[in-house]
């Protein structure tokens, strides 16, 4: 006699645990938007975040083994809302301003649920053949949007960290010999070296050790009063290294600099690159969408000096986690570096010389289908509706900045696309007494660290000519004046508690 399995196997319909019925699927489907629509609605009058332990949560979960039986779907996702709803930080609040996470449009979060559940591997476009095309016209509208033409190419992969690795690789492989992929890089004649503002990002250090340079290769360039790269010692630490038989290969410029905001002079580094052969590369992951602005035009010129951009639209482009891009003026740099065409590939690139296959041009092979919230909000909103966003979020922090200034116990330093930074300077501490640099530095990180356990209000910080200051940072279209006005309430009215503890 047939067993069960057996029989559930010869029937036209399987019998497996993991699927849902049609009509559950909506049940559960239904009853999770509708949490989510409550939840976006209300999240303005919910804590910024619950501040919990890693100990309070587990006690929350339950340190329970991997279960035997299943437990059904329903319950289980009323379950993970209530977890996530009430005990995450909600970088969606108005009043969330910490590191360079924006408040995530709500049609990208449907967006992600269309992709997955369609689930095509955007690697070869024989395996995603409408997913590869709506990749493509994104990356040309990113493209398009911050001034650049759309000859260039690109790929979209998970961040700034991977968007920045990307091109780094694409650079080496394009300034160096071309045995390089035979031999490797102990094999390059003169000691590989590279240009980066010291206000860089860390990323440039994992990719000079993980990619074989090690940290020495780097050479940190100082900074002006404004935050930005100085060309003349740029230039002299090129001329030093080329003295000395090294071989320099690329300047990374910065557009938005993640402490402060501040834009390189883009188009100086591009006459460096230019007069020394060397690859350009600009980390615009925050900052360079704000290049569609015509009044910042000034600000991003040399833009399209670049051999490749790195920019998030899950920070100033208000996507959900994660998708970053990385865009090349020659797309063949990007192929020239990732190609390769095992045995088991059957992925032809056709005959029509449209057909793209995304796993040469980056570190993946498997890609999830990142482009479709970018390429739906772009069309929700416009370019329009994106330069107002964004242009709003420059205004609160330039609000956030004068507050600040004009307030008698709070000291603004810097302000510069949407971050503003600043400190608590009590009424009875000299702002610039010697004697006063260490406690103001130390009281304005045990208020910081106060402020994101409050859960009324998220900052971070910066070091900005030694002062420990708060860091706001609005990437955030939730955010209005009213909260920029409550900001300086609480953070005064915290800082005094503060204050008075440690004194």
């Amino acid at each position: 006699m047939a067993t069960e399995k057996e029989n559930s196997l010869r029937s036209g319909n399987r019998d497996t645990p993991i699927e849902i019925s049609r009509q559950e699927f909506q049940e559960i489907g239904h009853q999770l938007i509708d949490s989510i629509a409550n939840f976006i609605e209300t999240i303005k009058d919910k804590p910024v975040t619950s501040a919990e332990s890693p100990e309070q949560l587990l006690s929350i979960l339950g340190d329970k083994s991997l279960p035997e039986n299943g437990t059904s779907a329903s319950e289980l996702l009323t379950k993970a809302s209530d977890l996530l709803f009430n005990h995450s930080l909600l970088n969606g609040h108005p009043k969330f301003f910490g590191y360079i996470t924006s408040s995530a449009a709500p049609l990208g979060a449907l967006a992600d649920l269309l992709a997955a559940a369609v689930n095509p591997n955007v690697g070869a476009n024989i395996l995603s053949p409408a997913a590869t095309e709506i990749e493509k016209q994104t990356i040309k509208w990113l493209a398009e949007f911050i001034g650049i033409p759309t000859s260039w190419g690109g790929i979209l992969v998970s961040g700034g960290n991977m968007a920045n690795f990307t091109a780094f690789l694409a650079a080496r492989n394009a300034k160096i010999s071309d045995d390089f992929k035979e031999d490797g890089i102990s094999t390059t004649s003169g000691k590989l070296v590279l240009y980066c503002s010291a206000k860089t990002h860390t990323w440039i250090e994992k990719a000079a050790v993980l990619f074989g340079h090690g940290n020495k290769s780097i050479r940190w360039i100082e900074t002006d009063a404004g935050q930005k790269m100085d060309i003349g010692a740029l230039e002299h630490a090129i001329n030093q290294d080329l003295k000395k038989g090294y071989k320099p290969f690329m300047i990374v410029g910065t557009a938005g600099d993640v402490s402060t905001g501040a834009v390189d002079n883009l188009h100086a580094i591009g006459a460096v690159c230019k007069a020394n052969d060397l690859w350009f590369h600009i980390d615009g992951a925050y900052g360079i969408p704000a290049a569609g602005l015509p009044e910042l035009k000034e600000l991003f010129a040399g833009v399209d000096e670049a051999d490749s951009i790195a920019l998030d639209p899950h920070k100033w482009l208000y996507n959900p986690l994660e998708v970053g891009c990385t865009l090349v003026k020659n797309p063949r740099h990007l192929t020239d570096t990732y190609s390769s065409h095992p045995e088991y590939y059957n992925f032809g690139t056709g005959e029509d010389n449209l057909t793209q296959n995304y796993y040469e041009y980056g570190l993946q092979n498997s890609r999830g289908f990142r482009a479709l919230k970018v390429w739906l909000t772009f069309q929700q909103v416009g370019r329009h509706g994106y330069t107002k966003m964004i242009a709003e979020d420059i205004e609160l922090s330039k609000l956030l900045f004068e507050l600040a200034n004009n307030h008698k116990e709070l000291e603004a330093i810097t302000q510069s696309l949407s971050i503003t930074t600043f400190r608590y300077v009590p009424s009875d501490c000299a702002r610039e007494a010697e004697g006063e640099k260490a406690y103001l530095n130390s009281l304005n990180e045990e208020l910081l660290n106060s402020l994101q356990r409050g859960g009324e209000l998220f900052l971070s910080n910066a070091v900005v000519n030694e002062r420990y200051c708060l860091r706001a940072c609005i990437v955030n279209f939730r955010t209005s004046k009213k909260d920029i006005e409550e900001v300086i309430e609480i953070v005064t009215r915290e800082g005094a508690k503060v204050h008075q503890r440690l004194r």
